[in-house]
């Protein structure tokens, strides 16, 4: 019985390999489509094990995060269905009365709790830095380096282009990071239904992160402008200062850019199939 198992999952793969060059009325006339139900009628999973099941271990443990393991999975799903499932099988049921998006709903239920953890343990963690850039920049918009004018009540270094350098980037690293709190916000408070890890969330998450590294890099230009202002006239303490400041920077984009890299990639790159290829099955 080994023996015929062995060689019935042989004749399969070759099987495979050529009914993948036939067209849609080739496999009617051929009886594909009627060996594939009852294949899933009579309980033989080889034939499917490989669209509706989860990932192995070893493949998933490939991509950051569950979140973005629970994005792969999904793509996976959305591709099969649409390059391989007749209409008429979307809806199907198997011995055990599933339809299909019930027995992914079931094997990935554990991976997509430990997505919605790590989405939420990401946000809440940006949120926090988020919140204390947003803070630190609104008072600083307030509190002006050289201080005001005691007649008029206009900055002193209002003429300065510096003190330009100052306010924009001021307002700026303000604006983003706001933003970016109302994103990492959306996703803390996200329904987490299983397509939104497709598009939803995975782009809340690039804004949110993108936003945010923009807000730290124009509150290290701002904290430098306003130092250049106060002490030019003592630059050997100055420059090494403004190359301190771009430590933070540094270490965040060394940190999260590949993240943020591979998150787009990952959403918006291509698909997982060729496009171009014809249906098989």
């Amino acid at each position: 019985m080994k023996l015929i198992h062995a060689r019935s999952l042989d004749i399969l793969d070759y099987m495979c390999e050529v009914i993948k060059d036939l067209d849609t009325q080739d496999m009617i006339e051929g009886l594909v489509y009627r060996a594939l139900f009852l294949a899933v009628q009579t309980g033989i999973i080889e034939f499917v094990i490989r669209l509706g099941m989860l990932s192995p271990t070893e493949k998933l443990d490939r991509i950051s995060g569950a979140a973005l393991q629970m994005q792969r999975e999904r793509q996976w799903f959305k591709e099969v269905k649409s390059l391989v499932v007749l209409p008429s099988g979307v809806g199907a049921f198997n011995k055990q009365g599933m339809r299909p998006h019930e027995l992914f709903t079931q094997n990935h239920n554990k991976l997509k709790e430990e997505g919605e953890k790590w989405m939420k343990d990401t946000a809440t963690s940006c949120t926090v830095v988020g919140a204390l850039t947003i803070t630190i920049m609104f008072a600083a918009a307030f509190t002006v380096p050289g201080g005001n004018n005691g007649g008029t009540g206009f900055p002193l270094f209002l003429d300065e282009k510096m003190f330009m350098f100052f306010i924009v980037s001021d307002a700026i690293s303000l604006f983003s990071s706001t933003t970016s709190v109302l994103m990492f916000l959306g996703i803390l408070t996200s329904r987490y239904a299983e397509d939104d890890f497709l598009k939803s969330l995975p782009t809340k998450m690039i804004i949110g992160l993108s936003t945010l590294l923009i807000s730290i890099a124009s509150m290290m230009v701002a904290f430098c402008s306003a130092l250049f202002l106060m002490l030019r006239e003592r630059l050997w303490i100055v420059i090494p200062i403004i190359f301190l400041a771009s430590v933070p920077v540094t270490l965040f984009i060394w940190m999260q850019f590949p993240l943020l890299v591979e998150i787009f990639i990952s959403t918006y790159g291509g698909g997982i199939f060729d496009k171009k290829v014809r249906r098989w099955i």
